[in-house]
């Protein structure tokens, strides 16, 4: 996957992937919203950053990112993440969160990063911890949804243990990511033998 600049191209993708999320049928999974979260750059946004989520191998609009509270006063940062259902569960969240954090802690100086998950949101959960995020604290929600209590999760990473991590992309600001997700392979026929090439 790369991450690249939103486009007014992809509006209608961006806006299906919230009607989607937004149908009665299909799973809650957190409360992100891809065509609002890049709709509008307002005064308060400072430095904050939006990109979409393509897939290499096809050039497909899986997801969108945007970062949150990001700016040069501050070490902190946070951000939002949205992948469309239809393509969730094939490893583009965390190789965006991967090259996200690359660039916020390489090339934008940025100390820690820190993002509050529903406690209902397993998944979520799984990823973050499996890329190194540390549970901090847990908040109850103050605006109960139909009734229901929440809590939300704080999870933080730092940029050193961000590169403890991942030293290979400690140092690499590079937005576009690994050329080779970790579901690559190369794509050789049934009939490829080593001696042929």
């Amino acid at each position: 996957m790369r991450l690249r600049a939103i486009e007014p191209r992809d509006r209608p993708t961006l806006v299906g992937f919230d009607r989607d999320a937004a149908d009665p049928g299909s799973p809650r999974v957190g409360g992100y919203r891809h065509w609002a979260a890049h709709r509008v750059r307002t005064p308060d946004s400072g430095e904050d950053l939006q990109f979409a989520i393509e897939a290499l191998h096809s050039g497909v609009l899986v997801g969108s990112v945007s970062t949150v509270q990001a700016d040069a006063a501050s070490d902190r940062f946070s951000y939002g993440i949205g992948i469309g259902s239809r393509h969730r569960r094939r490893g583009y969240a965390a190789d965006a969160i991967t090259a996200l954090l690359a660039l916020m802690f390489g090339q934008r100086g940025h100390r820690t990063c820190e993002v509050g998950i529903y406690g209902g949101n397993s998944a979520s959960l799984a990823l973050h911890a499996g890329l190194g995020f540390r549970e901090r604290k847990r908040l109850l929600d103050p605006d109960p949804s139909r009734g229901e209590f929440r809590h939300l999760v704080l999870m933080t990473i730092t940029a050193r243990e961000f590169a403890a991590l991942h030293p290979d992309r400690a140092g690499s600001p590079d937005v576009g990511g690994p050329r080779r997700g970790r579901h690559w392979r190369e794509r050789r026929g049934r009939h490829w033998s080593a001696q042929e090439s």
